[in-house]
């Protein structure tokens, strides 16, 4: 235990010593946010205003065919159709001509297979979309009026319908529409960090590994000590760093989240009754409040206490894995025909995690988050929803055991594969050592 202090604690300094670690804790999440931004501006900045002219010879349109953000409509006269269709390709600022025939005796399946949009350039799908959405919803109205109903009961038709549930065996298992998706995206957000942490410090261990093998260095460091201890000692340093960055991003996030909270409070209290800018409309307390009662319904400390478990035991699983890994080939190359059974049972439980969006207490959730090689993502997207405590101390046992047997496995790999040397590793080698 002496000697695996030792290793842990010259791999933890080693690593949050250095000028790249300071660096990436602090730009991480200033670069995510930047990154987000960047997608949405480009995601906006790809968006083009049309403009269509729109003759209407049904006469059902005019009125009540409205312009939208990305999308606007300019009816012109009828008579000015031939004149409109011979100068469109040379039009300056008008993107189509939107012709709707006459409705004859009703016939809206009519109406809808002679309409014509002529275009003079490469229009998107989402805006062909969009047009076809706005004459569709003219249309249903006009079929639901010469039923006899009236403009409130057409409202009427589209009312929500808001429906109450109760759990009688867990109260706290009733969700509002909007207290499923707090869940869900808190679930979502754990599960991706757990995922990202594994792979990433799974891939620094086995670097480390590989690097000290290059350089010779192992054969003097295995000289004082046994190679278990050396490879618990780099599994355990990594597992700090980890845990360090976490934790300094956690920090981050909580501060960054009261400075917006007060920032937007004090905005809101700075603006002037009247003003264009009305957040009563917008319901944005109203949802505010909300998650925020969704937030502190749930059990923050056992979803802290899971994901800290889970994060552990599914690291040292997995870098064990990647531990044997570097151990057991000469460069980084040769890494990737093995680290393909480190990354796929995750790329799985990532992936599979998503049915567990539809159905928490499903039988895909529940194997998911039973089996050791997906549970350490698919049971932190599931805890927000609510475990059964059978589930989870089952979860919990087999994950722990498969660690330690994983970490029996990787001993072995690693006691030979450290000191090999120009021999490239099959799995028949690797069986062998397994044996030995």
């Amino acid at each position: 235990m002496k000697n695996i202090f030792l290793i842990t604690k010259r791999e933890y300094f080693t690593q949050v010593k250095k000028k790249s670690f300071v660096l990436l804790t602090i730009l991480t999440p200033i670069l995510i946010i930047a990154l987000g931004a960047f997608i949405a501006f480009m995601m906006k900045a790809n968006q083009t205003d049309h403009m269509f002219n729109v003759i209407d010879k049904s006469g059902i349109f005019e009125g009540n065919l409205k312009s939208r953000n990305s999308i606007k409509y300019v009816f012109v006269p009828e008579n000015t159709e031939a004149s409109l269709k011979s100068s469109l390709k040379e039009m300056e600022g008008i993107d189509g001509l939107l012709i709707i025939p006459k409705l004859r005796e009703n016939n809206f399946d009519e109406l809808e297979k002679n309409t014509k949009l002529l275009v003079n350039k490469k229009i998107g799908f989402d805006t062909k979309t969009d047009i076809s959405s706005d004459l569709v919803n003219i249309i249903k109205l006009e079929k639901i009026k010469k039923l006899g109903l009236n403009e409130n009961q057409i409202k009427d038709l589209d009312k929500r319908f808001d429906l109450s549930m109760e759990n009688v065996v867990d109260k706290n298992q009733a969700d509002s529409s909007l207290g499923f998706g707090v869940k869900t995206v808190l679930g979502m957000v754990m599960m991706y960090a757990i995922f990202m942490f594994i792979l990433i410090y799974g891939v620094r261990v086995m670097r480390s590994v590989l690097e000290e093998k290059n350089n010779r260095v192992v054969e003097i460091i295995i000289s004082s000590v046994k190679p278990f201890e050396l490879m618990m000692g780099k599994i355990l340093g990594v597992t700090l760093v980890a845990l360090t960055q976490f934790s300094i991003w956690i920090a981050m996030s909580v501060a960054g989240a009261l400075f917006l909270n007060t920032g937007f409070s004090a905005m809101q209290k700075q603006i002037p009754a009247g003003s264009e800018t009305n957040f009563d409309e917008l319901n944005i307390e109203q949802i505010s409040t909300e998650i925020s009662h969704s937030l502190l319904d749930l059990n923050f400390p056992l979803i802290i206490i899971v994901f800290i478990f889970f994060f552990l035991l599914g690291y040292i699983f997995y870098s064990s894995m990647y531990a044997a890994i570097g151990s057991a080939v000469d460069n980084e190359t040769e890494t990737q025909q093995f680290s393909f059974f480190a990354i796929v049972p995750l790329m799985l439980g990532v992936y599979g995690s998503f049915s567990i969006i539809k159905n928490p207490d499903g039988p895909m959730a529940f194997w998911l988050s039973v089996i050791p090689f997906t549970s350490p993502i698919a049971m932190i997207a599931r805890i927000p929803f609510g475990v059964p405590v059978w589930q989870l101390v089952l979860s919990i046992v087999l994950l722990a055991g498969s660690a330690l047997l994983m970490m029996y496995i990787a001993a072995k790999i690693y006691r030979v594969g450290i000191l090999m040397y120009g021999n490239k590793a099959t799995l028949k080698e690797l069986w062998k050592w397994m044996r030995g």
